[in-house]
């Protein structure tokens, strides 16, 4: 259902949960991008109508998981702020071409992308956890994340035929699982 073209090991899981701290403010500051991303969409295609509507509504679901992992962050002692990001979005994104309208289908796709692997790294890190509120807070996201990814997969086959969205998605997929075996070590969530 995800589509993903490699898996996160088990061990990624132990690693996080050692910096759990950072994975936190990482996943929020990913939550934060997120719903900046369907937003930045709705701005720059207002008239793809289609798609409206439903970025809208991941735009806010995306800012109140931010305000969630705020939530824990703050219960913990921490406090929100500027982290280096990990290079795997950008890496990601050098797929996407610049002509449109591909390069909006390879956007939609990457969101897909970055979406799935969210879902996965949630799974794996919530297996690694103790039972307890960062336990719940990760098995608790992973049905939206999991349907973040296919409501891109459907908003482009909205738009093109299902062949060309498996296609390309096939492609991106690649090239995603490329981009996160060449990641750094820094803990976090997609790396």
């Amino acid at each position: 259902m995800l589509n993903l073209q490699s898996s996160t090991p088990k061990e990624w899981g132990e690693l996080a949960v050692k910096h759990i701290d950072e994975i936190l403010l990482d996943h929020a500051h990913c939550e934060k991008k997120a719903a900046s991303t369907a937003l930045s969409l709705i701005f720059r295609y207002p008239e793809v109508t289609q798609m409206i509507r439903p970025l809208s509504e991941v735009a806010r679901e995306e800012l109140e998981h931010f305000e969630l992992v705020l939530s824990h962050i703050e219960r913990r002692g921490g406090q929100f702020e500027r982290q280096s990001p990990s290079p795997y979005a950008g890496r990601l994104m050098k797929i996407v071409r610049s002509e449109e309208p591909e390069r909006l289908l390879d956007v939609l796709l990457c969101c897909a992308a970055i979406e799935a692997r969210s879902c996965e790294r949630m799974t794996v890190l919530a297996d690694a956890l103790d039972d307890g509120p960062l336990k719940d807070l990760y098995t608790g996201l992973l049905a939206c994340e999991a349907r973040h990814h296919m409501l891109y997969v459907d908003i482009a086959q909205e738009i093109w035929s299902k062949e060309v969205v498996r296609d390309r998605l096939i492609e991106v997929m690649k090239h995603e699982a490329d981009t996160l075996f060449r990641a750094s070590s820094v803990p976090r969530m997609h790396n």
